[in-house]
Parts: structure tokens; sequence; C-alpha cells
């Protein structure tokens, strides 16, 4: 079974950055492939960003336009997702997900294990 525990959620004005963390635990990190989603009030979960288990490759939906950056270090257990310039769009809970396979994957379905979230909120 895969822990995961998320951080760094908060309220920051529109332009403004914040820093996601993750940390894993129960499972060897380097053969997780992890993500970032989020889900806004009123709307589905969407997929913002992932990352291929060694960490060489990061996927990232349209909408995040070069503003978000995913990271990881398997020597820390640890997933993080920059995000800068923040617009009040991206306001909404956002979840760490692992899945146990390579990684890069959009889809939802694809992650085993889920974080609780933590809130982000953009205000102008």
């Amino acid at each position: 079974q895969v822990q995961l525990v998320e951080s760094g959620g908060g309220l920051v004005q529109a332009g403004g950055s914040l820093r996601l963390s993750c940390a894993a635990s129960g499972r060897a990190f380097s053969t997780l492939g992890m993500a970032w989603f989020r889900r806004a009030a009123g709307k589905e979960r969407e997929f913002v960003a992932a990352i291929t288990r060694g960490g060489s490759t990061a996927y990232y939906a349209d909408f995040v336009n070069g503003r978000f950056t995913i990271s990881r270090d398997n020597s820390k257990n640890t997933v993080w997702v920059q995000m800068d310039n923040l617009e009040r769009e991206d306001t909404a809970v956002y979840f760490c997900a692992a899945a146990v396979a390579s990684g890069g994957s959009s889809d939802s379905n694809d992650y085993q294990y889920w974080g609780q979230g933590t809130q982000v909120t953009v205000s102008a």
C-alpha cells in the first residue's frame, strides 16, 4: 500500500507562485509513476502534470502553458509541482497520484493511489 501526503497549498494572489509537495511511503518510490490532478468546485477532476519513474520525462495539460513544472527526487520519496503565474482559474483541490507503472499517463484511471488533496486558492 502506498501512502501519499500533499502539502504546500494555500491562498495566493493572481500572478503568484506556489510549490506543492507530495511525500510517498509504502513502496519503493522509483517504481511509481507520479502525477498531479486537480478538481475545481463543481467540475470534474482533471490532469495537471505527470512524471516518469526515473524523472526523465514530464507531461503537462495544455492549460499549464509553461507555468507549472513537475519534478521528483527519488532519494527523498517526493514529487513537487512548482506553479508560477497562477490564475484564478487554477483554484482547485490538487491531488497527488501514484501508479505502479512507468508513468506519464493523463488518465486518472491509471493511478492506483491518491493523496487527500491540498487546497489552492488564487485571488484576484
